[in-house]
């Protein structure tokens, strides 16, 4: 599955715009604020219906602008398709797949895949285990779409196990009547905690090669540190019991998977902790690399690989590794930079050229 084309209409700085990708790899040059990262979003919310820069939607129409509207057009197995998506502050998103209504571009019958680099991403890797559990959830919604409910279900019913507690210390409810949310949020909790547990451990090797395929010193390792070492519902209910009283004392449910890390270490030790920021950089585009890969042998096709800038802060030798990355396994890919020398053999890759919220240019492998 490859994205052909982009168009968007009055997003950011474009006032109106079509981008053609290569099924391999594009690389988009031009100069600091002129919109290149605006076009990388652009394609990740044509794809997933959300902005990777802000949780505010309105940013994301052109000024003086009343709506904007992005779509996406992709080839498949079962041939092309066309994902819509038009937004106006105020109102809600209308989606389109094939021009059908969807409620979410999620549940759209087909869609591309996306993975996307920014540099504030980089807090995946050396921010709070919030964002790490998060990453971890979407790879497990994107290897096996049908176990994407489990956290939704967990989070809903864990939300009624507090906000009973709630009551409990309120003196409205009795501690009898947490019986029935425990039985539900165990449950649930061991299913997600197991598909978790798989889904990391399927990464592990892929994510220790790609680090070492991209010169980063010391093997790379992914783990994933769950809270609870039950291996039942009923060892799990109680391990809820015993932390009750702390549980009504603060007012929440502090024990789970929803409490649970994933560590990430170069040669023994944490990288959020002791590794540089060039060797964080390093450790996520190898995080996303082996994800793209184990995705594309689950699910038979790779997600599109949005890079924003990430060459700006490697050397030579490090720049030469991901490019020979991104051509030697199968995907597509876009890569945004200021200076096409960053970018190793680019004279080989189709370009597009953005200056002023314009595309100058698409160019083929030949075009100068």
């Amino acid at each position: 599955m490859t994205v052909a084309t982009v168009s968007v209409r009055d997003f950011r700085c474009y006032e109106a715009a079509t981008a053609r990708l290569d099924p391999d790899l594009t690389v988009v040059v031009g100069p600091n604020g002129a919109g290149k990262t605006n076009l990388l979003e652009a394609i990740y919310f044509g794809c997933t219906g959300a902005s990777v820069r802000s949780t505010n939607d309105r940013e994301l129409v052109r000024f003086g602008a009343v709506a904007t509207r992005v779509v996406v057009r992709f080839v498949a197995s079962s041939g092309e398709h066309e994902l819509a998506l038009a937004f106006a502050p105020g109102e809600a998103k209308r989606m389109t797949f094939d021009g059908a209504p969807v409620e979410r571009l999620l549940d759209a019958p087909e869609r591309p895949l996306v993975s996307v680099f920014v540099p504030d991403r980089l807090g995946l890797v050396k921010g709070a285990p919030g964002a790490r559990r998060a990453h971890i959830d979407q790879l497990v919604a994107a290897l096996w779409p049908a176990r994407a409910g489990v956290r939704r279900a967990y989070s809903a019913v864990l939300a009624q196990r507090n906000a009973l507690l709630a009551r409990i210390r309120a003196g409205h409810a009795t501690v009898a009547s947490l019986d029935a949310w425990d039985q539900q949020l165990a449950g649930l909790a061991l299913e997600l905690i197991e598909t978790r547990r798989r889904a990391v451990g399927l990464l592990a090797e892929p994510f220790a090669e790609t680090g070492t395929l991209l010169g980063l010193d010391g093997e790379l390792a992914i783990r994933y540190r769950p809270r609870s070492r039950a291996r039942d519902a009923a060892a799990f209910i109680q391990e809820l019991s015993e932390r009750l009283p702390a549980d009504l004392e603060r007012g929440f449910t502090a024990h789970g998977p929803h409490r649970d890390e994933l560590s990430i270490t170069r040669a023994g030790r944490e990288v959020r902790t002791y590794g540089s920021q060039g060797q964080q950089r390093l450790a996520l585009l190898a995080l996303l690399l082996a994800e793209r890969e184990l995705i594309g042998e689950l699910r038979g096709t790779p997600p599109l690989l949005l890079l924003d800038d990430v060459m700006s802060e490697l050397d030579g030798t490090h720049r030469a590794a991901l490019v020979d990355l991104l051509r030697s396994h199968p995907g597509q890919a876009l890569i945004t930079t200021t200076d096409l020398d960053h970018v190793p053999e680019a004279s080989g890759v189709s370009r597009l050229g953005v200056a002023g919220g314009r595309l100058l240019q698409s160019t083929d492998t030949a075009a100068a």
